[in-house]
């Protein structure tokens, strides 16, 4: 039952961000399309009572319910940045609004939203270690909670592997190629305007 949740949660999630984008661009009710958006948030609370319920009803605690914490974690982690990405490009391709700026892609630029993005799955992966550590409290019995134990071992490395990831970014900054600079040297020539 949590993972047909879970699967309902992810569903619903991008049903109401449809759903809330086209009343806001669509259909011209930003007031409404912003109300539904606000919705979002209940679908993990909705999951999170789930997976209380079934751990206060004895259920052995299992994968099921590591993996829902992780989602929830992961949805507060990065859930606004998705809608706001989303609505940024589809309020440039259905609103005439202005072209959404994507991540930088050399430099420290690119280093310092690499840096960024880790900074939101350490607040996902603390998230979901906070929840499990409150399963494990609930729950009591310390011989029953080692999967929850190890999907919060799980969550640390998730955010280790993607803080490695992120720092060689900072250590090695990617360059531009080369003919990627080229125009921008002629465009500056201080001889090229005479030259027209």
């Amino acid at each position: 039952m949590i993972v047909t949740l879970i699967v309902a949660c992810e569903v619903g999630f991008w049903v109401l961000l449809a759903a809330g984008l086209t009343l806001r661009y669509l259909a011209r009710m930003p007031r409404l399309g912003a109300a539904v958006l606000l919705l979002e948030p209940l679908l993990e609370v909705v999951l999170l009572v789930v997976t209380t319920i079934d751990l206060r009803n004895g259920a052995e605690p299992d994968w099921k319910h590591g993996l829902a914490a992780m989602y929830i974690g992961f949805t507060i982690g990065y859930g606004h940045y998705t809608i706001k990405r989303i609505d940024g490009w589809v309020a440039h391709r259905f609103a005439d609004g202005p072209p959404p700026v994507g991540p930088p892609k050399y430099g420290m630029a690119r280093a310092r939203h690499e840096g960024r993005l880790w900074l939101r799955t350490v607040v996902a992966a603390a998230v979901a270690a906070v929840l499990l550590q409150i399963a494990i409290w609930y729950v009591g019995d310390a011989g029953s909670t080692g999967s929850l134990v190890a999907w919060q071992l799980n969550a640390a490395r998730v955010a280790g592997i993607h803080g490695v990831i992120a720092l060689t970014y900072a250590l090695w900054p990617k360059k531009p190629p080369a003919d990627a600079e080229e125009p921008t040297r002629v465009e500056r020539h201080p001889s090229a305007g005479a030259r027209g």
